[in-house]
């Protein structure tokens, strides 16, 4: 078939998610339909350093990622600024770009600050949209100015730490009091605080991972349920699922999401009232617009015990993984895996367009 699209799949990353990544590009690539696509790798390492499409394929074909970096290391000149890109101009002619680099560089608005100096089109959100989404602190700000209903929090930054302790907390919320990075996926360094020492042996362990942490509400129940958001101005909300995890743990961990799922129940469609359904697909997408988000976001909700929705997390490179619930809610509302692929690329190109229309010119001086 001639006239294939180039496009560049991008994985990997620095942050707790980077195996989570390679999970879902393996994913995404398998669903790209090669009568269509010409596919270059490029594995974004833990360190952050791009490896070259041939280094990145022996690494997607089972070798192994620490023996493949340390020999691609010996070849790179760091004294050049751009060594941790360099690989990116082995490949010549990509059209469009597809970072599915979860967490940090990835939807921080890192990689897409990138892609958007080498003036090509990519999927997903924006820089500013990317960093608001990613930063749990600035999401519920962005919440509560579009009346979002999402839960209430305390933020503890170094600076602060020491005014904080689990009785004034308690005070505030509650007896259960959950403890998250900011800026951090996948229930990395999140803790159920229930006492003085849980708080500050989860508080030091958080730490290790932002020096933004949430203090936060806990709902009374609650049922985690999931909606897949796309599009760009005009976005599409998929039909709801539940996530229920094993009664032992406290809550939906890293290790229930990709370590080993076999006690997790995935209810795809959930059956839920229409008055629950209709009232959470418009908090997702008044959520996605007021962040200002494209191409997709996957949104998780809590709803408590007498069914009242609280907008928990929001997603904009979700997970692409066997047990990933972005594409397997689309799956349910009738876009297939491949069809999904086709459609972000497509509002890619559409968001790169609408930007190229923007004038940025100016008058010069004399």
């Amino acid at each position: 078939m001639a006239n294939k699209t180039h496009l560049a799949l991008l994985f990997g990353g620095d942050s707790s998610e980077h195996d989570v990544s390679k999970r879902s590009a393996h994913n995404i690539y398998d669903a790209m339909d090669k009568e269509k696509y010409d596919i270059s790798l490029f594995l974004l390492t833990k360190k952050g350093i791009i490896l070259s499409n041939e280094a990145s394929h022996r690494v997607f074909n089972g070798e192994s990622e620490d023996d493949v970096v340390k020999e691609e290391m010996s070849k790179l000149d760091f004294s050049d600024p751009l060594a941790p890109i360099k690989n990116l101009s082995e490949v010549k002619d990509i059209d469009v770009f597809f970072p599915i680099i979860h967490g940090n560089l990835g939807e921080d608005g890192t990689i897409q600050g990138l892609l958007r100096l080498l003036h090509k089109p990519y999927v997903g959100s924006g820089i500013l949209e990317s960093a608001m989404g990613f930063d749990k602190d600035i999401t519920k700000k962005m919440l509560n100015l579009a009346n979002v209903r999402n839960t209430n929090y305390q933020l503890i930054t170094p600076d602060n730490k020491d005014e904080w302790s689990y009785a004034k907390l308690q005070a505030k919320f509650g007896d259960v009091i959950f403890l998250k990075p900011a800026n951090q996926g996948s229930s990395v360094g999140i803790h159920k605080i229930t006492n003085e020492q849980e708080f500050e042996d989860g508080l030091k362990d958080a730490f290790r991972y932002d020096y933004k942490i949430l203090a936060e509400q806990s709902i009374d129940g609650p049922e985690e349920l999931e909606i897949s958001i796309l599009g760009n101005e005009k976005p599409i909300a998929s039909k709801l699922g539940a996530i229920r995890v094993p009664k032992q743990d406290k809550f939906y961990t890293y290790d229930n999401k990709f370590v080993d799922a076999s006690q997790v129940i995935f209810d795809i469609p959930v059956d839920v009232s229409t008055e629950l359904s209709d009232e959470i697909t418009d908090m997702a997408l008044r959520a996605y617009k007021a962040l200002g988000l494209k191409g997709m976001a996957r949104i998780d909700f809590l709803v408590s015990k007498d069914d009242v929705p609280y907008l928990g997390e929001v997603n904009t490179l979700p997970g692409f993984t066997n047990i990933s619930l972005y594409p397997q809610l689309w799956e349910s509302s009738g876009i297939s895996y491949t069809e999904l692929i086709d459609r972000l690329i497509d509002l890619a190109y559409a968001e790169f367009d609408r930007q190229s229309n923007i004038i940025h010119d100016f008058k010069p001086l004399s």
